[in-house]
């Protein structure tokens, strides 16, 4: 349990300049009433949320027109509709800003450094515009990217959703078989990737997986190249449909963007679930959703203000990069690093900080662990001055790592650990930054989000681990599923437990201090590192081995982190052997994702199913936890799950 005492607090001081304190004091105004702290303020936004969302859209300064209504059939989950009437562009509301101040600051690890004014910003974006209208890219068109996290990856966004086209991404270590499994059911029209890209000091070079995944995507009318290596114009030349983006922008001519502004509810991002069973799932989110939740945490709670240099860890197959991108709306300069955090060592991330006054540094709670067990102090190597609030997320962030935060880190500095996910494209639960910081908890629920945490009858619970719900419907919930007309692959993950809840799949805890203390995940979603992925995309690599009859992976708790462990029943005569091994490793880096490799593969005789044939494998993970199964009776051989009890391979 939490010690006496906070890890931090913020000053008086801090307080009054915060932009919460400043939101407060207009929702007392709005209201005539006031707010004893961030408790009362929080109810206020569950109770009235008509009010409460039309207050931050104006004291965020939206650009586009309210309309009449705020909220029709609020108490429906799906159903509800947030600002029908409303028109407004999401490009436009990021590129408010002009001027030569720094919008975007780049780092291709040590081997590349870019930096790009406001102005270069509208203008790159620009002819990327033009050059997607002349490739007939029209409103709800996909445009597809397979890209680093850098500067031009944020303008093709950018200049698709200033269109009404959708924009998916992803990273360029994924596999042929992942990029496919996600961008082969949306039918992009455009496919944006590198040259290669940089990893630990290596140029990792990308052609033949561009060929590849282009070849299988019949609906592509262009392939563009982003130079990164200095290659792009020669890798262009060998794929179909291709050219260097430099070349395709030749003939165009910057000018000012123009927006097209579109129903709050149109379609801006599809972004991809980790679920359990067959491909991804593709999740698509709002315009106005993304946006009104984005800057209500960014402004809020994460206390972003005009100037602010914002940074996070990610990559573009990750929502944070998604969250990241919106903070050009507070008029935020963003840090952008890609390649490996721990290139050329594990201060790469501080001396960024440190030589870009950084104000918001965000990254994973792995990240924070791996620089205390490097034995890493930044607090003496760097200065870290410039920078407010220090943000985690991807899984919890131990106790020992809050700890470490402001021992090793910086000792004035507001810790805001972060939690939510793809489904929402933003968070549950986050900082307050005129709150106390107690150890191994998250602050409080968002704003306009009624979070709880329910037993498994659906009863609210205080201080006892149950599912992290949201109770009232909220505006960055997807739009629905791609290719799921009658929405019942969505109703299934979100609304199937408790009708008309939202259920998110988190095993979840309130504190003693209105915190909260995220447990992991309680489905079968991996999360080594803090990353989600899908144990379905390791089985759809391993079981094309004939080596391998089948396979079931778990996530296994341990040395404060989740680490991927597949078990593999063999072909007969077939041996695990250091060989095998290899090769499963290789073929899972190699098709999905190095991510996705498991820390250990354990060979088993069978493998518990259910009555439908089902693999479980939450009962698996429960029984190499220690923790009783409780549906025994669904599985068609639960004798099987002895198999997995107290294995010596899962010891160390």
């Amino acid at each position: 349990m939490a010690a006496d005492t906070p890890l931090w607090t913020p000053t008086q001081e801090r307080i009054d300049a915060a932009p919460m304190t400043a939101f407060m004091k207009a929702a007392e105004a709005k209201t005539a009433r006031s707010f004893s702290g961030y408790a009362e303020l929080h109810r206020w936004s569950v109770d009235d949320r008509e009010a409460f969302w039309d207050l931050v859209w104006d004291f965020c300064a939206l650009v586009g027109d309210k309309g009449e209504r705020r909220l029709v059939d609020g108490e429906r989950m799906p159903g509800a509709s947030f600002f029908p009437d409303a028109r407004l562009n999401f490009a436009e509301n990021l590129l408010q800003k002009t001027g030569a101040g720094e919008a975007i600051v780049f780092r291709g690890e040590d081997k590349v450094e870019r930096r790009l004014s406001w102005n270069e910003l509208h203008a790159l974006t620009s002819r990327l515009q033009q050059l997607f209208l002349s490739l007939g890219v029209k409103a709800g068109d996909r445009v597809a990217a397979m890209m680093p996290n850098m500067p031009e990856t944020i303008a093709a966004m950018l200049a698709a959703s200033s269109i009404g086209a959708v924009w998916s991404s992803c990273s360029p270590d994924f596999g042929e078989q992942g990029v496919l499994d996600r961008f082969g059911q949306i039918e992009p029209v455009v496919f944006i990737a590198p040259d290669g890209y940089w990893y630990n000091g290596k140029a990792i070079e990308v052609a033949d997986k561009i060929r590849a995944v282009a070849d299988k995507l019949a609906s592509l009318s262009k392939v563009l190249i982003v130079d990164y290596l200095g290659t792009s114009s020669d890798v262009a030349a060998t794929i179909d449909k291709a050219a260097a983006l430099e070349d395709a922008l030749s003939p165009f001519a910057a000018k000012p963007v123009s927006f097209e502004r579109l129903p709050f509810a149109h379609p801006l991002y599809i972004l991809f679930s980790s679920g359990t069973t067959g491909i991804p799932k593709c999740i698509v989110h709002s315009a106005g959703g993304t946006l009104i939740q984005h800057v209500k945490e960014h402004r809020l709670h994460a206390g972003l203000l005009d100037g602010d240099r914002l940074f996070y860890f990610t990559t573009c197959g990750w929502m944070m990069w998604n969250w990241l991108v919106s903070g050009l709306a507070s008029g935020a300069t963003l840090l952008l690093y890609d390649g490996s955090p721990f290139y050329p060592d594990g201060n790469a991330l501080f001396d960024f900080a440190d030589a870009e006054k950084m104000t918001y540094f965000g990254t994973s709670a792995k990240f924070i662990d791996s620089v205390r067990k490097a034995g890493l102090k930044p607090i003496a190597s760097h200065d870290l001055s410039s920078v407010r609030t220090i943000s985690s997320t991807g899984s919890p962030l131990s106790p020992e790592d809050f700890r470490f935060v402001y021992d090793g880190i910086k000792k004035d500095v507001h810790l805001a650990s972060i939690s939510g996910g793809t489904d929402i494209v933003s968070c549950f639960v986050l900082g307050v930054p005129t709150e106390p910081v107690w150890s191994g908890e998250i602050q409080g629920p968002g704003l306009g989000l009624a979070v709880d945490v329910w037993d498994d009858d659906g009863k609210p619970v205080r201080q006892e681990k149950g599912e992290l719900v949201c109770t009232k419907a909220f505006p960055s919930m997807p739009i629905g599923f791609w290719n799921d007309p009658e929405g019942m692959k969505y109703h299934a993950a979100y609304f199937e437990r408790f009708d008309n809840v939202w259920c998110h799949g988190d095993f979840a805890e309130w504190t003693e201090h209105g915190g909260m203390i995220i447990h992991g995940r309680s489905d079968a979603t991996l999360n080594p590192g803090g990353v989600r992925i899908g144990t379905a995309e390791i089985y759809n690599q391993v079981e094309q081995m004939p080596e391998i009859l089948e396979a079931l992976c778990i996530g296994q708790d341990f040395d404060n982190d989740v680490r991927v462990v597949l078990f593999v029943r063999l072909a007969p005569g077939v041996t695990l052997d250091e060989d095998l091994e290899k090769r499963i490793r290789a073929r899972i880096r190699t098709g999905a994702s190095p991510r996705h490799v498991p820390a250990r593969i354990v060979a088993v005789a069978d493998i518990p199913r259910t009555k439908s044939g089902k693999i479980t494998e939450l009962a698996v993970r429960d029984v190499v936890h220690g923790r009783a199964v409780k549906n025994k009776e669904a599985l068609a051989n639960p004798e099987a799950l002895e198999l997995f009890r107290d294995l010596p391979q899962l010891a160390s």
